[in-house]
């Protein structure tokens, strides 16, 4: 099955349709699959739902789709730094669910691993935990967090191999590899693909199997704050 596609919008033909749900990779501005998220800009794809850890910032990542309108709802962890973001919620504008970061992350990998739900204590006695079963074990009360399934994931990593194994470099590998495991068809952008079999296996971080379509590209490299002093 071909995987390596020529662009962001060849890999996404056939796979975008209004009120879509769509988790990306990305922690802070790293490992954010920047060509993909243009790529659905450029679409007019509308009305969608992201879980993603953050939202981007007001000119990258998923920012670039909130000032366009063509976000309806976010699944998040963190929304700082991001002005549009701020004034669509507070308008009412945009409807966000906040997850805290691991309960996040762990939603993403129960529905890649095809669990539809599981207790954590995170949340409890708080108004994440409004509306949710609530269940003792040991005597300690829990709540049930549900498996998050998502029609496409779109993630970045360093290194591909034409099958699609992928390593990622550093904090990219927070949430991408989760992500990339949720979705009914997963995109990941690479900065180089190499032949397979060139991966060491112990180095690869997420495999082929999660991977259905590839593509290479140039990438922005961002720091998220820089702060300098007089010397």
């Amino acid at each position: 099955m071909k995987k390596i596609y020529g662009s962001a919008t060849e890999a996404l033909d056939g796979l975008l349709f209004d009120g879509m749900f769509i988790a990306a990779g990305g922690f802070g501005l790293c490992g954010i699959p920047e060509l993909l998220l243009d790529a659905i800009k450029d679409a007019g794809t509308k009305d969608l739902t992201f879980a993603s850890n953050n939202a981007g910032v007001d000119d990258f990542g998923i920012g670039i789709l909130l000032q366009t309108r063509q976000v309806r709802k976010m699944i998040s962890s963190y929304v700082g730094e991001n002005a549009e973001f701020m004034r669509q919620y507070l308008s009412g504008e945009l409807e966000l669910e906040f997850n805290p970061q691991g309960t996040l992350a762990e939603r993403m990998r129960a529905g890649g691993c095809g669990i539809p739900g599981f207790y954590t204590k995170t949340g409890v006695g708080t108004v994440i935990a409004e509306g949710k079963e609530h269940k003792d074990f040991n005597g300690e009360t829990y709540i049930m967090e549900e498996g998050i399934f998502a029609d496409l994931s779109i993630v970045k990593a360093w290194k591909a191999d034409a099958t699609g194994n992928l390593v990622f470099r550093k904090t990219a590998r927070n949430f991408n590899p989760p992500a990339a495991m949720c979705g009914k068809v997963c995109i990941a952008e690479v900065e180089e693909i190499v032949p397979t079999g060139s991966l060491d296996p112990d180095h690869i971080h997420l495999p082929g199997i999660y991977v259905h379509r590839l593509i290479q590209g140039e990438h922005e490299k961002r720091i998220e704050q820089r702060t300098t002093r007089a010397a």
